[in-house]
């Protein structure tokens, strides 16, 4: 295992959405000498990305369904160095949409690791997966360590399943160098599924007289937490230190229900916020506990988390106040 790997050329498949365009940005800051290369679909979607201001960026228009361009694009970057985010991740619209969710997801990720055997290209890829695989897990198999088996209630996890497995074949069967790493929840203010950042932008809706209620749904599911900054730097440390073959779970140091986290965002609000359950973001099979161990990741990467649950949702909730109109 190399113990600090240097890179020269990333490719973040879905560097237009959340945690793509944090991470180009996190990465530009970090390497002063790495390009950063990324495709998008359309031109209405780049509007986080649009923001970073580099020539060590380069964005393509490319859809990962289209095989044939994608190879092209490949032998023309040469990226030695692939995160790949690029998912149809709204986990309650998939069990509106499990078809659509389920095709796009496995193909884009069989495409991408079969035009990269295909070209024999080297380079190391992190496949993004999620704690989502795991489904509900016993309380007698918490925290829950990397060997647990799959179990995903919902379509989106059934996706991220088909990624997380084929890539281990991949590594195993084509000997193509790949680390998975299943990340916990994390702040992301640039992604509105996600019930931290619906619960802020609802709150600053509410101060701005737009809406009278902040709508959720279950808050009793109790997750680990992670900020943003230190979620992108796992990722980071996983493609520099992380040992090639590897799976491993990401965790932070905090552990709350979703109920106190809407709870920690309102009392950052100087406005009296009245909530309201709404049955259609309650979902058919929802996750109880989300509790990882992520030791092996600390112990290959020497990883840490450094900021705190209470800064980290006072930060989402300030950058969304921020940025949004």
């Amino acid at each position: 295992m190399s113990k600090n790997r240097k890179f020269k050329r990333c490719f973040i498949t879905g560097i237009t959405g959340s945690a793509g365009s944090f991470l180009a940005e996190f990465i530009l800051k970090k390497e002063p000498k790495m390009s950063i290369f990324g495709t998008f679909r359309n031109k209405n979607k780049l509007k986080y990305i649009n923001k970073i201001k580099s020539k060590r960026l380069k964005l393509t228009k490319l859809n990962l369904l289209d095989y044939s361009k994608l190879k092209n694009f490949l032998l023309r970057s040469k990226p030695d160095l692939i995160y790949h985010f690029a998912s149809d991740a709204d986990v309650r619209k998939s069990f509106d949409l499990p078809r659509q969710v389920i095709s796009n997801n496995n193909s884009i990720t069989l495409n991408l690791l079969e035009a990269i055997r295909e070209t024999n290209l080297k380079p190391l890829i992190i496949l993004c997966s999620t704690p989502e695989v795991y489904g509900n897990v016993d309380d007698n198999s918490k925290p829950i360590l990397e060997t647990e088996k799959m179990s995903p209630q919902s379509p989106y996890a059934v996706s991220k399943c088909f990624q997380d497995l084929l890539s281990q074949v991949y590594f195993k069967s084509y000997k193509i160098d790949i680390i998975i790493t299943r990340m916990f929840s994390y702040t992301n203010s640039r992604r509105f599924t996600l019930f931290q950042s619906a619960f802020a932008k609802q709150i600053i809706e509410i101060e701005r007289n737009k809406i009278d209620y902040l709508k959720h749904g279950n808050l009793k599911s109790i997750r680990t937490f992670i900020d943003i900054e230190d979620a992108m730097n796992a990722y980071w440390l996983a493609a520099k230190k992380g040992k090639i073959g590897a799976i491993y779970n990401i965790g932070g140091n905090d552990t709350a229900s979703v109920g106190d986290v809407l709870k920690t965002l309102i009392s950052f609000s100087k406005k009296t916020i009245l909530i309201k359950e709404d049955k259609k973001l309650l979902r058919p099979v929802d996750i109880h506990k989300q509790l990882p161990n992520s030791m092996k990741f600390r112990k290959d990467t020497k990883w840490k988390p450094k900021v705190r649950l209470s800064s980290s949702l006072k930060n989402l909730l300030n950058d969304i106040r921020a940025n949004i109109q």
